[in-house]
This record gives C-alpha cells, sequence and structure tokens, in this order.
C-alpha cells in the first residue's frame, strides 16, 4: 500500500489499523477546547509524526493516522478529511480552511480491474508556508510547493510549484507571489 502497489483494503492488519484511528479520532472529537494536554496526546499516538503547535480543531477523520506526518506550527480547520492509505506531510507553517480532503487513495479506472477490489494509494506533500483554503481538494500524488496559497474549492489534481497562487477545478496556477 504504502509503496504504491495494489493492495486489498480488507486485509485483517489493515482494518485493524483502521479501527484504531477510528478509537483515537473518536476520542480526539470528543475533546473539549481547553483539554490541550489530552489532545495533544491523542495526536501524537495517532500521528505517524506530531510537531509541536499543531492544532486540529475536530472533527478530524482519517484511515490510519500513522501515514500522516505534521511539522511545526500546523493548523487544521473543522472537518478535515486524510484518506492516508499512502504518506500524507504537511511540512512547516501549513494553514488549512475548513472541510479540505486529503484523498491518498485511488481506484483503478478500469472498472474490469476496479470490480476486483484492490486499489491504490499515492503521497500527498504540502511544503512549507502553505495555507489551503477551505473545501479543497487534494488528489493522490501531488505536491504543493513551499510559500503557495491554493484558493478555496479548488481540486488540486496536479504538483503545484513554489511562491504561486493557485486556484479552480481543476486547480491551476493564477499568479506568482512575492
Amino acid at each position: 500500500m504504502l509503496a504504491g502497489e495494489l493492495y486489498e483494503a480488507w486485509d485483517p492488519d489493515l482494518v485493524r489499523r483502521r479501527a484504531r484511528a477510528r478509537d483515537l479520532t473518536a476520542r480526539y472529537n470528543a475533546t473539549r477546547q481547553g483539554d490541550l494536554d489530552v489532545r495533544r496526546a491523542v495526536l501524537c499516538e495517532l500521528l505517524g509524526r506530531c510537531g509541536e503547535k499543531v492544532w486540529i480543531e475536530p472533527p478530524f477523520h482519517c484511515d490510519y493516522g500513522e501515514n500522516i506526518e505534521m511539522g511545526d506550527n500546523v493548523y487544521l480547520n473543522f472537518n478535515c478529511v486524510m484518506l492516508d492509505c499512502a504518506p500524507i506531510r504537511l511540512d512547516r507553517n501549513v494553514m488549512v480552511g475548513p472541510a479540505v480532503q486529503f484523498y491518498a487513495a485511488y481506484h483503478p479506472l478500469s472498472a474490469a480491474e476496479r470490480i476486483k477490489g484492490p486499489e491504490r494509494a499515492a503521497p500527498i506533500t504540502v511544503g512549507d508556508n502553505v495555507w489551503i483554503g477551505g473545501g479543497a481538494i487534494l488528489l493522490p500524488g501531488v505536491t504543493i510547493g513551499e510559500n503557495t496559497t491554493i484558493g478555496a474549492g479548488s481540486v488540486v489534481t496536479k504538483n503545484v510549484p513554489a511562491g504561486v497562487l493557485a486556484a479552480g477545478n481543476p486547480c491551476r496556477v493564477v499568479r506568482q507571489l512575492e
């Protein structure tokens, strides 16, 4: 799965790992805003890497959690979904608006292959100092370069270079940033 090969999502080990993530996200999502120590402890148990000053507004949902890496000073607003069947990495100083979705998982395009069941995944990487506007969707295999802003509602289907404003469906560079 992590190597981008076809995998069976109902493999007992993967089911167990997803159940672990569901339990941890349920605990996290049930916390109150003032439960800082509890929130931090749950995030550190859930995520593969949890930098300093990581703040996630509940509710938060993910497949495994252990395949998510967050650097220092990362903020995720309400209703973030991360399908982390491949690594999802958010570097330092990343801000994510509400209802942003990270889809590392995907299915074969051929119906004959798709109905057999196995799926694939490809990593998603977000560089330092990136802002992702609310409602954006990041598809499998994309990288967003540092110092970039992704407009609200964008569907990121391809890599986005560093230092740009990109927006739309499909997301494309609108202009260079200073």
